[in-house]
């Protein structure tokens, strides 16, 4: 079944395997389906196609269950908000934090990987796959193999007597990534954690009315374009800022969006926003209150039959990146601003992938993953190998070309890659 299915839907590179299992049989029984696919994929190579284009593709019908989709953190629940302590972890990621300040999460911030996967996948909808592989891939680079932190590193009475790891506060380069939609730049502002209301301020900005995915990604841009020419250091890599920096941007639509019967896919209000990162104020006064970060109330989150999985991620990587090909842009500034060089992928990979193969089929998807435990140095080369059935359940089916590893000598030449964060 999984293998025709791959085959009927070809012709919709590169999304070939972009649709959830799910969707299989409704393109069987409704063929305009098929026929969306393939306008969007044309739209796509002719760069015409906007950032949100992928939602027609994979929540293709209206679909809203109050009941199944409202997330309960009234007094009572079990889930109301909880402020979170001076001993307890809160890093970068403002979706975690409020599932650990309502309890979703261990309070304390430190979080098996089996409690990562349930709950990213009970409280906003992420895919299986995709919680799978961030979690065992986070808890393997910069936790215990176990477990992870969602801040910085743990204590004894966390963590255990067993190394912890850095959490993700530290793993800069290797998990979190430059040009971070409402974080500071490591190298610029000397840590990579903390919310900046003037960034939340001209994230707003960016979006009149509403926050988008459209708006989110010309904010991107922005951001990506600032970086550039304020950060000496700034560094787009492999992994982090291919993959990851678009998800930072698509997951504060695609997770803390609220969903009703009007707005089936998602609609994101200024408030909505303001409670996911913790920021109080009005627009033109916004005050970042780190680690407050809470689930709205009366919130319902995505259709539980449309989750936003690896491929779905994909797709919105690769319709912002036809709008804005400087995203694909691997390299960096090269210790001054407005430095930034880029990276032949071909020389990068061995000849593996080039520039044009890149976005061809499922080679961005096969490659960002291949990448992972290779874009920083002190990352061992066989980390992923140790992850198991995470990569597998990422690439079951890519058809992924062979990666062996990557020339390091051609990031080397960026400081942004090489230097340690303790610098």
């Amino acid at each position: 079944m999984k293998t025709s299915s791959y085959a009927l839907l070809g012709a919709l590179a590169p999304f070939a395997s972009a649709f959830p299992a799910a969707m299989y049989e409704m393109v069987k029984r409704d063929p305009s389906l098929y026929e969306r696919g393939e306008e969007f994929a044309k739209l796509l190579e002719a760069r015409q196609a906007g950032a949100d284009a992928a939602t027609a593709l994979f929540e293709p019908v209206n679909t809203f269950n109050a009941a199944a989709q409202f997330v309960d953190v009234s007094a009572g629940s079990g889930h109301e908000y909880v402020a979170p302590s001076s001993t307890d972890l809160r890093g970068p990621c403002p979706g975690l934090n409020a599932m650990a300040n309502h309890n979703f999460l261990p309070h304390d911030g430190w979080a098996t990987i089996t409690q990562l996967v349930d709950a990213t996948n009970s409280v906003v909808g992420m895919g299986l796959s995709l919680g799978l592989f961030l979690s065992a891939y986070g808890a393997a680079i910069d936790g215990s193999g176990l477990a992870w932190s969602i801040g910085g590193v743990p204590s004894v009475a966390q963590a255990g007597l067993l190394p912890g790891g850095n959490g993700i506060s530290n793993s800069h380069n290797k998990y979190e990534s430059d040009a971070s939609p409402t974080r500071p730049d490591l190298y610029e502002s000397g840590n990579d954690y903390e919310c900046v209301a003037s960034q939340f301020q001209q994230l707003i900005d960016a979006s009149p009315g509403s926050v988008t995915i459209d708006s989110l990604t010309e904010f991107r841009s922005q951001r990506f374009d600032t970086q550039i020419a304020n950060n000496p250091y700034f560094f787009n890599g492999p992994f982090t800022g291919v993959l990851v920096q678009p998800a930072a941007y698509t997951f504060i639509f695609r997770y803390m969006a609220n969903h009703s019967e009007e707005y089936p896919a998602g609609y994101l209000d200024y408030d909505v926003l303001k409670s996911w990162f913790g920021v109080t104020g009005e627009n033109g006064n916004y005050v970042a209150n780190q680690g407050t970060e809470r689930i709205p109330e009366n919130w319902y989150k995505r259709a539980i039959e449309y989750p936003y999985d690896t491929t779905y991620l994909s797709a919105d990587t690769l319709a912002a990146a036809a709008l804005h090909p400087k995203f694909l842009n691997i390299g960096g500034n090269t210790g001054k601003v407005n430095t930034f060089t880029g990276v032949d992928v071909t020389n990068l990979t061995g000849g593996v992938y080039n520039s044009k193969t890149l976005t061809q089929g499922n080679n961005l998807e096969c490659f960002v993953y291949q990448t992972a435990a290779q874009a920083k140095p002190d990352v061992a080369l066989n980390v992923l190998s140790k992850l198991g059935g995470a990569l597998a359940n990422v690439t079951s089916g890519l058809n992924c070309p062979q990666l062996q590893a990557i020339d390091q000598a051609q990031l080397e030449q960026f400081p942004g890659y090489t230097r340690s964060p303790a610098a």
